[in-house]
């Protein structure tokens, strides 16, 4: 394959240190020999060829980062603690004919490891119930009389997928009543662990695990790799006589959604499970996901944006402002009236859900500005009218305006308990800052991830545990350069859909993979015209003439929206090249993700 030689520039002398939002630019540097090596092996652009070697792909490593082989990267799910122990359990509820339930987290990972799990046990002849708590009135993860229902209900065997790690009361309720419960997590953990029949997280603090990679697994690929386990368990006690064995490739749609979604890293094993359930997607094998895309509006081919901002954040809507189960049933479901029903619900939900991300982010801006908030290591606001199912997309937006880890909370009952949702920067952990929390008795429960995470905390304790986590928090916060990694510099003649497509060979496109981002400029804004909610639509032109359409989502409430409004001066640009397609014409837009002022 032959690419356009698209050469990139050299960077202007006159380049601010910082860019107007408070960001450093890092421009990748590299060896000329090893950018010729991978376009002569590979048979790549050097454009190309300097975004793989910036990713630390070697012209020997290339081809397996091009075409990444499941084959290659999944480990024997045995590796992980406790997986043995859990088919064992499972496989012998299985022989008993004991009723199985999923229990799962609103959210789309809990959502798509749910319905992976449900369709599994669909392809093998076994009918399972399905358990997602209510935001609202239940919260995150299991709780004792969840545990209590499921039992009465004949319930013996619960899988318990996104959640789960943490919850010590209610794993031990189950455990008296003689429920057995298998958690299939990846959140982080204490030293001690739950009471559980077995307990399968490869972020479990006892777990040195090989493969590295697979700490970076969401649930849904956790649960992938315990449908792998279990089928062979199965297939060694010739369950399959009768029947054939479920091709279990089949369930990579739903562990791509997972994933891109739960922002795991699209990297080794990932990057393979993405690549492949893309491909799925394209041949619609799963009538929601594709039912989602239509109500949505789009009739391309899925990709990795597509699901993170079209498929994703529809599911994500039956969790924060609807039905809590919607996203896992619509998944599952094989009725083409009532996908038809769900999927339309949800896209309306979806609609909801950003009106109320509207207002509440009004009033966040105003509330950090007004207190100073940003002066300090750590945002934390609460408010008692906020809807508790778009705090967590609250936080990740201030996050991202102040590159600072930020938290949102949501007061319930009366005003006396606030449920809360946080965003972090690299190098500061959200998910053991909440646990050391915890332990110190200033939060009710609290767990996640490095980058994000979830909490309750009393109103009582709320100036305490802002203290607390500020100190925690203080000394990554100030050792961290919120930085947009470059590939380089392009000029506006080099906007052409031939080279955009180039670039589709780094796909899918996500965290740990990000789309290659170029700086373009200087630039006047020759047209600039507001969209949605809090977007512009530009038109830019350099010194030569040469001009290209571009976008800035969010862009309006940036710190410099209203400069770009307003037309005034000379700009350098930030952002990735995509291609918008109309009856048959490639045209190409430059999305913007900061910009710096220029001195010309």
């Amino acid at each position: 394959m032959s690419f356009i030689k698209t050469s990139l520039l050299a960077s202007p002398q006159d380049l601010p240190k910082v860019s107007l939002s408070g960001k450093k630019w890092d421009f990748f540097e590299c060896d000329e020999g090893d950018i010729g090596r991978l376009v002569t092996d590979h048979g790549l652009s050097e454009v190309v060829a300097k975004a793989l070697l910036q990713r630390n792909v070697s012209t020997q490593t290339a081809r397996d980062f091009l075409d990444p082989k499941i084959r290659n990267l999944l480990p024997n799910p045995l590796c992980l603690k406790d997986m043995e122990k859990g088919t064992d359990v499972c496989f012998q509820a299985i022989e008993a004919g004991e009723k199985i339930a999923i229990f799962g987290d609103y959210d789309v990972d809990g959502a798509t490891s749910s319905a992976l799990l449900r369709r599994y046990f669909r392809a093998i002849g076994l009918a399972t119930e399905l358990y997602i708590p209510d935001r609202l009135g239940e919260g995150y993860g299991p709780n004792a009389e969840a545990m209590e229902n499921l039992y009465a209900q004949g319930i013996r065997l619960v899988i318990m997928v996104d959640c789960g790690t943490l919850a010590f009361e209610p794993l031990q309720r189950a455990h008296d009543l003689g429920l057995k419960v298998i958690v299939l997590d990846h959140h982080l953990s204490e030293e001690n662990l739950p009471k559980a029949s077995a307990l399968i997280n490869p972020n479990r603090l006892d777990e040195s695990v090989e493969p590295f990679y697979l700490k970076e697994l969401c649930a849904a690929g956790i649960a992938f790799l315990f449908i792998v386990a279990l089928q062979k368990k199965l297939r060694d006690h010739h369950f399959f006589k009768t029947q054939e064995e479920p091709n279990l490739l089949e369930f990579l749609d739903l562990v791509a959604l997972g994933t891109v979604c739960d922002v795991m890293p699209l990297t080794h094993l990932n990057r393979a499970f993405v690549t492949h359930g893309l491909r799925l997607m394209a041949r619609q094998s799963n009538a929601g996901i594709h039912a989602l895309m239509e109500v949505a509006g789009s009739s391309m081919i899925p990709t990795a944006y597509h699901l993170g901002f079209v498929i994703g954040p529809r599911i994500n809507a039956g969790g924060r402002v609807g039905e809590s189960s919607l996203g896992s049933q619509l998944l599952f479901s094989e009725d083409p009236v009532g996908i038809k029903n769900m999927s339309l619900k949800l896209h309306t939900l979806n609609t909801e859900r950003q009106n109320l991300e509207k207002l509440m982010l009004d009033q966040a801006y105003a509330m950090v500005e007004a207190e100073k908030l940003y002066e300090k290591p750590v945002i934390l606001i609460g408010h008692e009218n906020w809807h508790p199912g778009v705090i967590g997309i609250a936080a990740s937006r201030l996050k991202e305006r102040y590159n600072k880890p930020s938290l949102v909370v949501s007061y319930l009952m009366d005003a006396t308990i606030g449920k809360g949702s946080g965003r972090s920067i690299a190098g500061a952990s959200l998910g053991e800052a909440m646990i050391k929390a915890v332990k110190k008795g200033l939060l009710v429960h609290g767990g996640g991830h490095a980058m994000a995470a979830g909490f309750t905390v009393l109103r009582k304790d709320f100036d305490a545990f802002y203290d607390f986590i500020g100190d925690t928090l203080k000394d990554a916060v100030e050792a961290y350069t919120p930085t947009h990694q470059v590939t380089g510099w392009l000029s506006l003649a080099s906007f052409t859909p031939s080279f955009v497509k180039s670039l589709n060979v780094l796909e899918p496109f996500g965290h740990g993979n990000p789309m290659p981002k170029f700086a373009i400029g200087p630039v006047f804004i020759r047209f600039a015209d507001p969209f949605g909610v809090d977007h512009m639509r530009l038109v830019i032109e350099d010194h030569y003439g040469n001009r290209s359409k571009a976008v800035h989502f969010r862009g309006l409430s940036q710190p410099y929206g209203d400069l770009l409004m307003k037309r005034q001066g000379s700009f350098y640009l930030l952002g990735s090249l995509k291609i918008d397609s109309w009856n048959g014409h490639d045209d190409v837009s430059f999305v913007i993700e900061d910009i710096a002022a220029a001195t010309v």
